[in-house]
């Protein structure tokens, strides 16, 4: 008797660890991987320390909110400058999928630090994921992040999507950090 209550005890220990494993593996297959370029001016001054905060949508409404670009998929190494006059920076991290391909962006800057403005000439996004097509769409940006130089914004919107005009409450996914949450 005691060896058959043994051997169930084992069993639904067996039984939970690959039950475990299967929720983890099974949650992990819904994210996408986002790999976002971005490209500083070569103009004087164009560089910044800023943090950029980046928000990429869908044609559905649909979107992901990174809200540190550096400290969420920063590629370029140990203290490696970004945003800097002429840099081709390389951000990747995991998030939500989204329901169609990427096709409109928000740039924002916090205007942080002791030279806030920059010169932005592009963002290029590229997403894939398990169960999704790989898709890739470069935003032509060409504008200061700045509130001492023309056009005195701070943000940037480049909206490629088709027009969809149903008046539905816009859905977002919000980023923290290097952790993406739905709102």
């Amino acid at each position: 008797m005691k060896k058959q209550i043994m051997g169930l005890t084992h069993l639904s220990i067996h039984l939970f660890i690959v039950l475990s494993l299967a929720s983890i593996v099974r949650s992990e297959d819904s994210d996408c991987v986002y790999t976002i370029y971005v490209r500083t001016g070569s103009v004087l001054k164009a560089g910044t320390d800023s943090i950029m905060t980046v928000t990429l949508s869908d044609a559905n409404g649909w979107g992901v909110r990174i809200k540190d670009l550096e400290k969420w998929g920063g590629l370029m190494g140990p203290g490696y400058n970004y945003f800097e006059r002429g840099n081709l920076d390389i951000f990747s991290g995991k998030g939500p999928c989204l329901s169609a391909p990427v096709c409109s962006m928000n740039l924002t800057s916090d205007g942080s630090g002791s030279h806030h403005g920059w010169y932005c000439n592009y963002v290029e996004v590229t997403s894939t994921g398990a169960h999704v097509p790989c898709a890739q769409k470069t935003f032509t940006v060409e504008q200061w992040l700045a509130t001492d130089t023309s056009p005195y914004e701070l943000t940037a919107v480049r909206n490629y999507c088709k027009a969809k005009e149903e008046g539905g409450a816009r859905k977002m996914l919000k980023g923290s950090g290097s952790v993406l949450e739905v709102i």
